[in-house]
């Protein structure tokens, strides 16, 4: 198998990952693509690692290390959101552009 279909399409992953990273309001659509970037990272891990046949299988490795850190980014970005959605009710990233909590209306 050649090495260039895996890898172009790792591109194309990445490329719409980064697209939904700078175009997307919602924060949940903005993990997503984040997860995404990350799949094409693996992609490119494990494409490379059969390559160079490597004895150790590095890229394999290096492939469960990136997938844990999604699975603990996913949990820690969807407390945020929920936090966000519970204290604000809106998940809008663009309209979250302060770090205190909004004042009480008296």
């Amino acid at each position: 198998m050649h090495v260039v279909y895996p890898v172009v399409f790792a591109a194309l992953l990445f490329s719409v990952g980064i697209y939904g990273v700078l175009a997307r309001r919602n924060a949940i659509l903005v993990l997503m693509s984040a997860e995404l970037m990350l799949n094409a990272v693996n992609l490119n891990l494990v494409t490379f690692d059969m390559w160079l046949r490597d004895r150790l299988h590095g890229g394999q490795v290096l492939t469960l290390f990136t997938i844990v850190i999604a699975a603990a980014e996913v949990g820690l970005g969807l407390a945020i959101v929920l936090l966000l959605f519970r204290n604000r009710r809106n998940i809008d990233v663009d309209r979250q552009d302060t770090l205190r909590e909004p004042e009480e209306v008296r």
